[in-house]
């Protein structure tokens, strides 16, 4: 039985072959640690984090790309950016669509640290009307923090008008784009972000255990954790500059290999070629499912405000069985429950069932995408 890969949202798969040879190459033949002395090997790997730097901040449209800092992932960089700007007082805005990766330290700060933190509800398709957002900003109101798209309904959020709001009244926009690098065009300027946060291993091909965050210049932040950085050694204070302040320890340089490999990918083949094919699939998949009796499919109706992402029930069978049987009889692989999603649940009405859901990518298929529609069909007949 052939396995058919549904599960992009959660990591991409698969990742281009280049990426393979990326991080198959640098561990057998380059292998330094970079910022950690003068040696040859040293110096490529150091080469390479330029690279990456400067890759990420072309497809950003980032001017100066030491202030991109590489992260384990996009949990630990808005991490970085909340609990390195926040203080106690401030008032932090979100939307009721956010990841756990956002609203479970802005729930920790408010519970610990006296951070006021509003969640401007959504509508039931998980779209976001920015002027709710204009009427949440109080006094104290320092950051607005939000996702660039649902990983549950794939709504895209109105990130420019958000970003001219925060602009306007001098707040700081920080951005989670975990489900829109590498799939939907993002410019920091035209944005207006002063915080992007980003992962490696999902839209921008890398491999897990990558990712970053740019701060705008001049935009001050208390690093997460202080360690060595192979710069100013002489020091026991942590360097002030970046992107040392943010990058204590040893890199995935490996993983970082990888991850330039993969924005190289989409470079070459074109962001819009991309966007336009996980579109398609999209579409079809689901049209496909809404004609099939007893199937509820959740977000936007149009196509062009989500990403492929896509969530549904049966009737009243348990989303977990749904997956399990699509895994398991039909060699789909899919993700069900709740997302590290709650909000999102609850916004869209799901939170006691959880969904499942379907997320087709870039080396998904057309045969695909119907064989999924197939099989959803004869399970739903089933119940």
């Amino acid at each position: 039985m052939r396995t058919i890969y549904m599960d992009n949202a959660a990591t991409t798969f698969p990742k281009p072959e280049q990426v393979y040879q990326a991080v198959d190459f640098f561990n057998r033949h380059m292998g330094g640690n970079p910022g950690r002395g003068s040696n040859k090997a040293t110096l490529q790997a150091g080469s390479m984090l330029l690279d990456c730097r400067d890759a990420l901040a072309g497809f950003f449209n980032i001017a100066d790309s030491s202030h991109i800092a590489f992260t384990i992932n996009i949990t630990e960089a808005i991490n970085t950016a909340l609990k390195g700007i926040l203080n106690p007082g401030d008032h932090v805005i979100s939307s009721s669509m956010e990841h756990n990766a956002v609203a479970r330290p802005l729930y920790a700060m408010y519970q610990q640290d006296g951070v006021e933190w509003t969640a401007v509800p959504c509508a039931g398709d998980g779209t976001l009307d920015p002027e709710d957002i204009r009427k949440a900003i109080r006094s104290n109101t320092r950051m607005i923090c939000m996702l660039h798209a649902s990983n549950l309904t794939g709504t895209l959020m109105p990130v420019e008008e958000v970003g001219k709001i925060a602009r306007d009244h001098k707040l700081i926009f920080v951005l989670d784009t975990a489900q829109t690098a590498g799939v939907v065009p993002i410019d920091v300027e035209k944005q207006s972000i002063d915080v992007l946060t980003f992962t490696g291993h999902k839209g921008l091909l890398g491999p897990q255990g990558t990712g970053g965050i740019y701060l705008r210049p001049r935009l001050n932040i208390k690093p997460l954790k202080q360690g060595g950085t192979g710069s100013l050694s002489q020091y026991l204070e942590q360097p002030s500059l970046m992107p040392d302040m943010l990058e204590s320890g040893t890199h995935n340089t490996p993983g970082i290999a990888g991850l330039l490999a993969g924005v190289n990918f989409i470079k070459e083949n074109g962001l819009d070629k991309i966007r336009r094919h996980e579109q398609e699939l999209c579409e079809r998949l689901i049209s496909g499912l809404k004609e099939i009796p007893g199937v509820m499919v959740y977000g936007p109706a149009d196509i062009s405000k989500r990403t492929a992402v896509v969530v549904f029930n049966i009737n009243d069978m348990d989303c977990g069985e749904v997956s399990t049987q699509l895994d398991y009889k039909y060699g789909v692989v899919t993700r069900s429950g709740l997302h590290c999603a709650p909000l999102a649940h609850r916004t869209i009405g799901t939170f006691e069932s959880g969904s499942c859901r379907l997320s087709p990518g870039y080396f998904s298929s057309t045969e695909d995408i119907e064989t999924v529609i197939r099989a959803v069909y004869e399970i739903t007949c089933s119940v």
